[in-house]
């Protein structure tokens, strides 16, 4: 079991509700392309004994309606999943309808969240994650059908600031949202243009929860630890966090969440490289399981690779070597060779992922002209594939 050590008491925090879920300690696992999916998850789930929301990877509506074979096994829940949660992406209305009314009918999911924030280029230039806001016709008549076909289900959205500083978004679309029925939104602080760079913006999370009291609103963007979460919620009002990127390579954060939102003062995770290295080859396997073949599970997580052995003294060489591996074998021998009675390091618990920022927001032809106006888009402006 990791090492615990004893952090400052804070207060505990109000249950989250969504709908007819109850999330306690309000905290959610944000969706993230090609990390969010069942393993992780289960994973996030363990450490934080169960409590709290976790986001499956984004599906695209059309792949989804489509029933799109990768899509399908990225929708499958755990049997101890709950509640199951499904962000969605879409652009057309007609598809997104059809795929929340395919959730509802078939019972393949308890949420469904939308995905109006994800800032990758193929995404935005076809106006959709966090270029759609800016269309507000197009964002209302999308939620519109979501909530209506939903039926019982509840439907949160995720979402930006905006574009870019001069095309900001979020309070109009957080009105559109209650005025359509959405139970929560979470804001991240940051617009297209930083993607993940520069500071997110906390004080727009708290203008956004003065802007639409009647639903709740959770904060995302700069959640390291969990003190940086408790902080966000006092500076901001904020009803609970989501995060994300603060998690790569710790899936114990979750553990030290539910300590803190909980008041508690026993339990924070600092494991030793030892207990890194379990967590690894426990993730290495789910992976694989998952999948249904040991190596490409162990391809797959070595993206993970450099996250968990962040700040801990491992050589560059080493480092190249557990990249490359490919069999459960091999990735145990590799991490056996290390000092693995190394403490949690210092330092280890500050920014990771993506950190890239002013960049160019890529859209479609003449999106900036009428930010009500939404001729021209269609089903064929949807992605066909799911996860990012």
């Amino acid at each position: 079991m990791p090492t615990l050590t004893t952090p400052a008491p804070d207060r505990t925090a109000a249950p989250l509700r969504i709908g007819p879920h109850t999330v306690a300690p309000p905290v959610v696992l944000a969706p993230m392309a090609g990390i969010t999916n069942a393993p992780f998850r289960t994973l996030c789930r363990e450490f934080s004994g169960g409590k709290g929301l976790f986001v499956s990877e984004m599906i695209t509506t059309r792949a989804l309606v489509e029933r799109n074979e990768k899509t399908m096994q990225l929708i499958h829940f755990d049997a101890t999943e709950t509640p199951r949660s499904i962000q969605l992406y879409g652009v057309d209305p007609v598809t997104v309808g059809k795929a929340v009314r395919m959730i509802a009918e078939e019972d393949l999911a308890d949420h469904i969240d939308l995905n109006f924030g994800c800032p990758v280029p193929k995404v935005t230039r076809k106006g959709g994650g966090s270029a759609l806001p800016y269309k507000r016709n197009l964002l209302r008549a999308i939620v519109r059908e979501a909530v209506t076909g939903a039926g019982d289900l509840p439907v949160t959205m995720k979402m930006r600031k905006g574009l870019d500083d001069d095309h900001l978004t979020y309070l109009d679309a957080g009105r559109i949202a209650v005025e359509e029925g959405v139970t929560a939104i979470a804001l991240h602080g940051r617009t297209t243009a930083q993607h993940y760079g520069g500071t997110a913006d906390w004080d727009a999370i708290a203008r956004l929860k003065e802007h639409v009291p009647e639903i709740p609103v959770l904060g995302n963007g700069d959640i390291w630890s969990a003190e940086d979460a408790l902080r966000m919620v006092r500076e901001t009002g904020c009803d609970g966090v989501v995060v994300g990127r603060g998690c790569l390579g710790r899936p114990w954060l979750f553990a030290d969440l539910v300590a803190a939102f909980e008041g508690r003062t026993d339990a924070f995770v600092r494991p030793t490289l030892r207990e890194v290295a379990d967590v690894m080859v426990r993730h290495a396997t789910l992976l694989g399981e998952w999948i249904g073949d040991e190596a490409r599970g162990v391809i797959d997580f070595r993206k993970h690779v450099a996250w968990y052995l962040k700040g801990f003294a491992v050589g560059s060489e080493m480092r190249k070597r557990l990249a490359i591996t490919s069999s459960l074998e091999a990735l145990r021998a590799g991490l056996d060779e290390l000092d693995l009675d190394q403490p949690w390091p210092t330092g280890a618990d500050g920014p990771r992922g993506r950190t890239s920022g002013n960049n160019r927001v890529v859209l479609p032809d003449g999106w900036l002209k009428d930010p009500y106006d939404c001729a021209g888009i269609g089903e064929d402006a949807e992605l066909d594939t799911s996860g990012g």
